[in-house]
């Protein structure tokens, strides 16, 4: 039985770094905005919260985004929860969240569409997502440029 689960074991982290390996940075920033997005649906905003690049967790400080996402999603659309899809990544160089923001090379563009059903009719937001790697971990940003 031993010998059973060391090849199980095995058989588990050989697919996982396969599939890191092998993995394209497009798959993995579309991977990134679901589970984001899914944290978001589970209302789980403290998870998603903490998959903010740095510039997102400084516009949006954590007491604050998981008080306000709650509460207007919730309170002001009427809606407990939403669904949602995730289109294909695209690779932007030189990319900046605001107008004053530094660029940040190797970014990805993620289109999500999240479809509500709520006391005001049902309703489809569609937002570009954009994910960056930060001390080898991905994070999400969203757009404030005007214009």
């Amino acid at each position: 039985m031993r010998n059973v689960v060391l090849i199980v074991m095995a058989a588990g982290l050989g697919v996982t770094i396969y599939l890191f390996l092998y993995t394209s940075p497009e798959e993995r920033a579309a991977e990134v905005v679901e589970t984001f997005y899914t944290y978001e649906q589970d209302g789980a905003f403290s998870d998603s919260w903490a998959m903010f690049h740095p510039f997102m967790q400084e516009k949006f400080p954590k007491g604050h985004y998981l008080q306000d996402r709650a509460h207007v999603f919730m309170n002001h659309f009427g809606v407990t929860t939403f669904s949602f899809t995730v289109g294909e990544a695209v690779e932007m160089n030189n990319w900046k969240p605001a107008k004053e923001a530094e660029p940040m090379d190797e970014v990805y563009k993620v289109p999500v569409s999240q479809m509500y059903k709520g006391k005001y009719g049902n309703f489809t937001l569609v937002q570009n997502v954009f994910v960056t790697e930060v001390d080898g971990e991905w994070k999400v940003l969203w757009d404030y440029k005007k214009g």
